[in-house]
């Protein structure tokens, strides 16, 4: 498993209130969500109406792909008319690099045996 996380700023062109901030903001999130099914936030600078700091995430489990499809929404973004890409991180984890979410932070799993979804059915 792979998880992709891009971060970054848009400088917002012609906004003259934080509504006309909202909308271009609004409009991109719908429309890569719909594109590429990655989640959109807008995570810094809520209150300039200027500057968008945004955030997404996808997950997969072929990292290539997911590469394919940041390079693409990079690519968008450097498109825009509404907006100029400014900063832009981009990271790509593996699963063995994130912490189990099956574990306590003690090592010790979440739920027993009895209680796994998976498990066997007790016999009628």
């Amino acid at each position: 498993m792979f998880i992709g996380i891009l971060q970054f700023e848009l400088r917002l062109r012609g906004a003259s209130s934080l509504k006309d901030k909202r909308r271009v903001v609004r409009s991109l999130k719908d429309r890569l969500h719909r594109d590429h099914l990655v989640s959109v936030a807008e995570v810094a600078h809520l209150d300039n109406m200027h500057v968008a700091g945004m955030a997404l995430a996808l997950v997969n489990r072929d990292q290539k792909y997911l590469n394919e499809v940041l390079d693409a929404i990079i690519g968008k973004l450097r498109k825009l008319t509404d907006a100029e890409l400014g900063d832009c991180y981009r990271e790509v984890l593996s699963g063995s690099q994130l912490p189990s979410a099956f574990t306590t932070d003690e090592g010790e799993p979440l739920w027993t045996e009895d209680e796994r979804r998976d498990a066997d059915p007790p016999p009628p």
